[in-house]
């Protein structure tokens, strides 16, 4: 792997990365590519990121890519790695988010999101990871959120998975340690990107009973301070470009302050349960 000099890579880094064509994942892959490393973009639809072929040339390989196909994303990620040689970084970045209660949301519109968001993810790490070990390392990133640590009601079931997609990342950091290859959870607070667009959000079929709940809530969103995406590669970068990255990264201001508060609830309760806690372990005979 390239060690960083300079806030600058020695040498180009090759990506593989899922979900390029919007959002994070569009402003990430422009943002790689405009450093000077090579890309194997992915998106669902080639057209809607063919531009970056004429912008780019030999630096970027467009791939179709649905990540809820396992056999396409095994393909996808083999034929990248034997276009450039290498792959470097694995960039994990599909998802979208189902927006509903819990009572309202059916369990196919569930399994749905999460064939993309977990076992999509899952699909990638697993086609990736004897080709990171046969070179002897690489670097996994997982775009996760805030949410995989709080949640919000009305989108509980996408929250749900992101504590999954933690969980999974953090075993897999213990796990591909010995192999040299390095795991980094990126956890995006509220941003400006097109999350909120129609491919990026599917609705439940809504209850009577949870109108005015769901317009109170989106109204509470819509007054949420929102980040610049575009202010986010230079995070990435210095991730991706340090000898010993964390294994979770938050962008954004109000990330920490809101986990911390959550974690400050969930300790007080815990303690304030102790005695019965304790008590329920029994003694052993």
């Amino acid at each position: 792997m390239t060690t960083q000099q300079n806030n600058h890579p020695v040498s180009q880094k090759v990506w593989f990365i899922t979900g390029s064509s919007r959002g994070f994942g569009k402003v990430w892959t422009e943002a790689v590519l405009k450093r000077g490393d090579k890309v194997a973009a992915t998106a669902r639809q080639l057209a809607s990121i063919a531009e970056l072929n004429e912008k780019y040339g030999a630096n970027v390989l467009t791939l179709e890519l649905d990540v809820t196909k396992a056999e396409q994303v095994k393909a996808a990620v083999e034929q990248a790695h034997a276009h450039f040689g290498r792959l470097d970084i694995i960039l994990n970045n599909a998802g979208y988010s189902l927006v509903g209660t819990i009572e309202e949301a059916s369990a196919d519109e569930i399994k749905a999101m999460y064939e993309t968001n977990v076992f999509g993810a899952i699909a990638v790490i697993q086609a990736a990871l004897p080709l990171l070990r046969q070179q002897g390392g690489g670097h996994i990133l997982g775009t996760s959120s805030n949410l995989g640590h709080v949640t919000l009601p009305v989108i509980g079931y996408y929250c749900s998975t992101k504590w999954a997609f933690e969980a999974i990342h953090e075993s897999l950091a213990l796990e591909v340690k010995a192999f040299g290859i390095k795991v980094t959870i990126i956890e995006p607070g509220a941003y400006a990107t097109e999350f909120g667009s129609a491919e990026s959000l599917k609705f439940a079929a809504g209850l009577d009973i949870y109108q005015d709940f769901k317009t109170q809530f989106f109204d509470s969103l819509r007054s949420m301070e929102r980040g610049n995406p575009n202010a986010t590669p230079e995070a990435i970068f210095k991730v991706v470009d340090a000898e010993n990255p964390p294994l979770r990264i938050n962008l954004g201001s109000q990330n920490l302050s809101w986990t911390r508060a959550a974690y400050a609830e969930r300790l007080a309760t815990w303690e304030e349960w102790d005695a019965v806690s304790i008590a329920a372990q029994g003694t052993s005979k």
